[in-house]
Order: C-alpha cells, then structure tokens, then sequence
C-alpha cells in the first residue's frame, strides 16, 4: 500500500498508510492529520491546502482553473501549493510529502 507523509507546521513528520483512490484530504482525516476541509472536499474552499514537495510537484496533474481559483483565497501559497481535496493516491505516489501550512483562511460559509 503507498505511504504519505505529512509534515506538520512544527515540522514533526507523520508517515501513514495512503489507500490507493483516496484523496489526500480523505487519507488525513482518517489518520487524525490536523486538515480542515471545511467544504467536505467539494473545492469550495482552500482549507486542504498543502504544500507538495517539489520533488513530486511535476509528477501530479496540473490543477485545474478552479483549484487555482480555490488556491488564490489560501494562506502562505507557495509554487507548489495544491488543495489536498484534489490529489488522488495511486500507487506511484508512494511516499508523496506534503507540508501543512502553519495557518488556513475559511471563508467557506456553507
């Protein structure tokens, strides 16, 4: 099974078990990983934002123009900046990192 590590804002490091098929938001709710998510990963919000190492940055997708609406309302947007609700595990993204950024903006009212 792929594994995924989170690096949290005070750079403790957490390296869980990803399901292939499941988002990164999906896979850090079920590993107690402090992400929001606030629209429940219907990406009307940025409140799954990641930092993905740049080492794996060029091997996902490119985000769509709504992500990157999303992304533009996030706090500390870096290059490599994704919304975590859009990243989906497959077995190549065995040990993917991504970085919490140290603070979210909710602007999500629904």
């Amino acid at each position: 099974m792929p594994r995924l590590v989170f690096i949290e804002p005070d750079g403790a490091r957490k390296e869980v078990e990803a399901p292939s098929g499941l988002s990164i938001l999906e896979i850090a709710h079920r590993n107690g990983i402090d992400i929001e998510g606030a629209c429940e990963g219907s990406m009307a919000c940025s409140t799954c934002h990641v930092i993905v190492d740049p080492e794996w940055y060029g091997r996902l997708e490119e985000p769509s123009e709504d992500e990157e609406d999303m992304l533009d309302l996030a706090f500390g947007l870096t290059p490599t900046s994704r919304l975590g609700c859009q990243i989906v595990i497959t077995e190549e993204f065995d040990g993917l990192t991504v970085t919490l950024p140290a603070e979210t903006v909710n602007l999500f009212s629904g």
